[in-house]
């Protein structure tokens, strides 16, 4: 389809009106702090750090680590973490 022709089955659209949820959507949107807004290249910038870390490991480090996590009470991943922390 033509992007003309598509712009004007668009603008021949009926206006639709908004519902009480997009109302209150806007209206929590235009009450939030600018302080804690960011820039969209802030927002690139965080999506590059996931959070995620995949390693591969012997499987007798693994049992190590298992068992270390096992023995404080926590999870292996609060193990590791405390770990790669320190």
């Amino acid at each position: 389809m033509d992007l003309n022709a598509r712009f004007a089955e668009i603008n021949g659209l009926e206006p639709e009106n908004p519902t009480k949820e997009d109302l209150e959507a806007i209206a929590r949107a235009a009450s939030e702090d600018p302080e804690d807004t960011i820039t969209l290249e802030e927002y690139k910038q965080q999506r590059e750090y996931s959070g995620r870390l995949l390693i591969r490991i012997p499987k007798e480090l693994h049992k190590q680590l298992v068992e270390a996590a096992k023995a404080n009470g926590v999870s292996l991943n609060q193990y590791a973490l405390y770990k790669l922390a320190k």
